[in-house]
């Protein structure tokens, strides 16, 4: 009885193996880096999913297990890992979506003079990723949640001779940096506060969720939003977005693992683990609610005006995350991660059809593709897939899980149901026009030449597109099966018949208008432009953000730095120069004076006479 859970450990620990043989084996062991990163995988996958069937049966009693790691005085820190049906369900999609990668790399990397460095990087950041989803502590958690944060600098700047890639690479770590330090301070606030000093998710699920009042709501509060802040930083959630769009910089098959299905999803899975804390405090969730929706509508609105592949689905990723975000405010914590559940298949399926296109038409530019779908048919019917699934199409999986999201919005507060209703619009436009501007019409001239990816990507594209349809029905409207599992409550479900009328009006009336404009040559892909120009340029430029923070934060920083330079210089080191050349001088006037000639050292004592003279009678003067 619950024996794969018991060796649950040994998960994480397959790919930091393959990690450690291929860092020894160097780049020269080309295939067989491919084979050991991905047979890594797949043994972290299989025994993540007998992990998950373990837990599927009935009456499934969570595992934990612990050591003493360091002890001081009286206090023991104790780390371990701990099963839960959550952190089973996350093992699975994340050593599922990993092994997929893996497949599609061999293919996509195949050229790379460093394809076993980049097999040795994901493995890496799998084991990383593993360690933070097993964790049973925050302290551990955080370990792990600053790993996966390296493994991201090493793989979005692993095309390192590109100066983009260098500063994406250095612009993720340093905004993520902002939501990681919140995340430490947070910890040390439970530190000081929790009973014992105990860090645990049990303990703090027992301290939060009682009624018993251990903790301030102040505090509690305080805390809260410093988990939060950890979790806009790592998520991509305004105003912190800025990082992810760039980090498309680094090879597609990263876009898929790291910025679609598992490291941005880490932010929304931390407020999972923490739940009961941010219940605690009503004000905390409203941020959380109003943060996510503002982030939701924000990225989709940008998303319309960007004409770079890989930067409409990354923009399009911090829109779903906000759409987690809002879940998760409204108190609706297993819809969040239904939606963490399926996004993490169509969106990854979306990333790697977008790099079968790259990887054919080697542009990500849209304006230079335009009938790539007659080209690459199994390309172009995944992508269409994934695309449907994203604009929440029914029966496929992001419909569903969409639909929990805006149930529990319309009963709570029909301001972000409105939201979320046009965020679902917009999100079905911009795909329209994705799919429109690089599959249909004429040719473009990057797509002359294109023609369909080997098996070893297409395959990975299927079986993903399988998942992107069918992974929603776990949990419909009027079963609530997923829902009741996670939460090991009986969950009435909610099936609101308005709510779903809505949401597919709003994803059908996207799609049409998206044809409307972009379809069968009608218009340009400069049609919007044409009618509303400044709202159009003001998207197409993110808002403005980054030249914002340039001004706010890089130029005003850049302006400190040469004051302080110019203190040190100047002053600081004007002391220093000034009491070294003193020194000097004295030096040289005594080297003057001891010069051996006897009529220096006579003029000398006649002129100290002198002085002792008139010292002695000036003093009697003065007296």
């Amino acid at each position: 009885m619950d024996f794969f859970a018991k060796i649950a450990w040994i998960i994480p620990l397959v790919p930091l193996i393959s990690f450690l043989v291929l860092m020894t084996l160097g780049r020269g062991f080309r295939k067989a880096g491919v084979w050991i990163g991905s047979i890594g995988a797949l043994g972290a996958f299989v025994l993540s999913l007998l992990v998950l069937t373990e837990r599927l049966k009935p009456h499934a009693v969570d595992y934990s297990y612990n050591f003493s790691w360091i002890s001081i005085g009286e206090y023991s820190l104790r780390i371990g890992f701990e099963i839960t049906n959550l952190t089973a369900l996350m093992l699975v999609v994340v050593t599922l979506v990993g092994l997929l990668v893996n497949i599609y790399s061999a293919g996509y990397m195949a050229s790379d003079e460093r394809i076993t460095v980049f097999y040795s990087y994901v493995s890496l950041f799998t084991f990383s990723m593993l360690g933070l989803v097993l964790s049973d502590n925050l302290l551990s958690f955080y370990l792990f949640w600053e790993l996966v944060g390296v493994c991201s600098f090493l793989l979005v700047g692993f095309w390192y001779a590109r100066p983009a890639a260098r500063a994406a690479a250095k612009k993720a770590f340093i905004v993520t940096r902002i939501g990681d330090a919140g995340l430490l301070l947070a910890i040390l606030v439970l530190f000081w506060n929790m009973p014992g000093h105990a860090l645990d998710f049990t303990m703090i699920e027992s301290v939060f969720g009682g009624q018993g009042g251990v903790i301030t709501s102040g505090i509690t509060t305080l805390i809260a939003l410093l988990l939060f802040l950890g979790a806009v930083g790592k998520s991509g959630q305004f105003p912190l977005h800025v990082w992810l769009p760039d980090a498309m910089e680094g090879p597609t098959p990263i876009s898929a693992l790291i910025h679609a299905a598992t490291m941005v999803a880490a932010g929304v899975f931390l407020i999972a683990r923490t739940f009961p804390i941010f219940e605690a405090s009503p004000a905390a969730m409203e941020t959380v609610a109003y943060v996510g929706a503002f982030t939701a509508i924000f990225a989709a609105v940008i998303a319309l005006a960007q004409n770079d592949l890989k930067r409409i689905l990354a923009y399009s990723t911090i829109s779903q995350l906000g759409y987690m975000m809002l879940a998760l405010g409204l108190g609706a914590m297993t819809g969040a991660i239904f939606h963490l559940f399926t996004h993490a298949f169509f969106k990854a399926l979306l990333f790697l059809a977008a790099g079968s296109v790259i990887h054919a038409v080697h542009t990500g530019d849209i304006r230079e593709m335009g009938g790539i779908g007659s080209r690459m048919r199994i390309t172009a019917w995944t992508f269409a897939i994934g695309a449907l699934a994203l604009a929440g199409i029914p029966p496929l999986s992001g419909f569903w899980s969409k639909d929990a999201i805006l149930t529990a919005a319309l009963t709570q507060n029909p301001l972000l149901f409105t939201v979320g209703l046009l965020t679902g619009f917009c999100t079905a436009l911009y795909m329209t026009r994705l799919f429109v501007l690089v599959f249909l019409g004429k040719s473009g001239s990057a797509a002359a030449h294109a023609k369909e990816s080997p098996r070893v990507m297409t395959i990975p594209l299927i079986m993903l597109a399988v998942f992107a349809a069918v992974a929603g029905f776990v949990d419909l409207p009027w079963s609530g099966w997923l829902s009741t599992w996670l939460s090991d409550e009986v969950i009435t479900p909610h099936a609101s018949i308005v709510v779903i009328v809505l949401s597919i009006a709003a994803g059908v009336l996207g799609i049409g208008t998206g044809w409307l404009l972009y379809g069968r040559g009608k218009t340009t892909s400069r049609s919007i432009a044409n009618w509303m120009p400044g709202l159009v340029k003001v998207a197409e430029r993110k808002f403005y953000i980054d030249e914002l923070y340039e001004i706010l934060f890089v130029k005003s920083l850049r302006v400190v730095g040469i004051c302080l330079a110019a203190i040190d210089t100047y002053i600081i080191g004007g002391v220093v120069k000034l009491t070294g050349a003193a020194a000097s001088a004295a030096g040289r006037l005594g080297l003057r004076l001891q010069n051996g000639q006897v009529q220096t050292y006579g003029v000398a004592a006649v002129l100290g006479v002198v002085a002792i003279a008139l010292v002695v009678i000036g003093r009697r003067m003065l007296s």
